[in-house]
């Protein structure tokens, strides 16, 4: 249903969101969800399909040639980097499809519902917890554990944003995260297997395999059924990095669609200005016009 303030179909109700993805699924399609660092990704992404648009403040990193990772990083502030790619950016371009903001929801400077409250008046239709904790392990996750900034804060995030009528379509890496994230009423979640492969900033050794790939996201798939059925799955990250990969999770686990940010929004930009520079590159010059300039000093 278009928003009668606007005229366009931003900002969405969480149940009408949940709507748009169900009725893409009864049409046999997948569900593709898309992350966009710039206004020009989002007006593409949407044009080419895209059901979802996450902004991920990782985005602006990606898209100024770094890697993702530095949206996990002391760069910035996470929160108010997705608030102004969404503001300035995204928003103002976006015609139809809902947009979604990644909140940092561990940060201890933010009263989250406040913030939660900023972000639906922006216009935002949901939520999703990015920079996400659940994706650092060993003694550092520890370590943030112990001091105040607990995987616990994104599931209290995701709980009030069920409250207040935000949708939610939140990142997991283990069964038990995808069962609190239930637990709190994710309406979606994604199963994260690691950083993206791939291209100039992709990762190359730290990367699960395919198989490992599909075994984790079935686990997290379980994790949150133990507790919900209605919960809409999908992957992300590590070997998916293609078509073909995210449609060989779709055939080996319950996942009915991908979430793609590097594997969308900075391949498609590294391979198209690379093969498009080649050609510009490979057109004729007329002998008469360059003449003057071989014998120039």
């Amino acid at each position: 249903m278009p928003n009668p303030w606007t005229g366009k179909g931003n900002p969405y109700t969480r149940k009408e969101v949940v709507e748009r993805l169900r009725a893409t699924l009864k049409r046999g399609e997948p569900i593709i969800a898309a992350g966009a660092g710039t206004g020009i990704s989002a007006k593409f992404i949407e044009k080419g399909g895209a059901d979802l648009i996450i902004i991920y403040n990782s985005g602006r990193f990606r898209m100024a040639g770094h890697g993702s990772t530095c949206g996990l990083m002391a760069y910035g502030d996470a929160n108010a980097v997705a608030m102004e790619i969404g503001e300035f950016e995204v928003l103002p371009v976006v015609k139809e499809i809902p947009v979604i903001c990644g909140v940092h929801a561990t940060d201890p400077r933010r009263r989250m519902w406040h913030w939660l409250l900023k972000v639906k008046d922006m216009g935002f239709s949901g939520v999703n917890n990015f920079p996400t904790h659940t994706i650092v392990d060993g003694l550092f996750r520890q370590v943030l554990e112990e001091t105040g900034m607990s995987v616990q804060k994104e599931f209290e995030m995701v709980a009030l944003a069920r409250k207040m009528d935000l949708f939610s379509i939140v990142y997991v890496a283990t069964p038990d995260e995808a069962k609190a994230t239930a637990e709190a009423g994710a309406d979606a979640i994604i199963a994260h297997v690691g950083t993206t492969v791939g291209g100039s900033i992709g990762v190359r050794g730290a990367v699960v395999t395919m198989k490992e790939a599909v075994a984790r996201t079935q686990a997290i798939i379980e994790g949150a059924r133990k507790v919900r059925k209605d919960i809409i799955f999908l992957s992300h990250g590590g070997p998916i990095c293609n078509p073909e990969d995210a449609a060989y999770i779709n055939e080996h686990t319950d996942c009915v669609g991908f979430v793609g940010a590097s594997s969308l929004e900075r391949l498609a930009v590294e391979n198209s200005l690379t093969e498009l520079t080649k050609r510009f590159k490979k057109i004729p010059v007329r002998k008469e016009s360059l003449k003057q300039f071989k014998n120039a000093r």
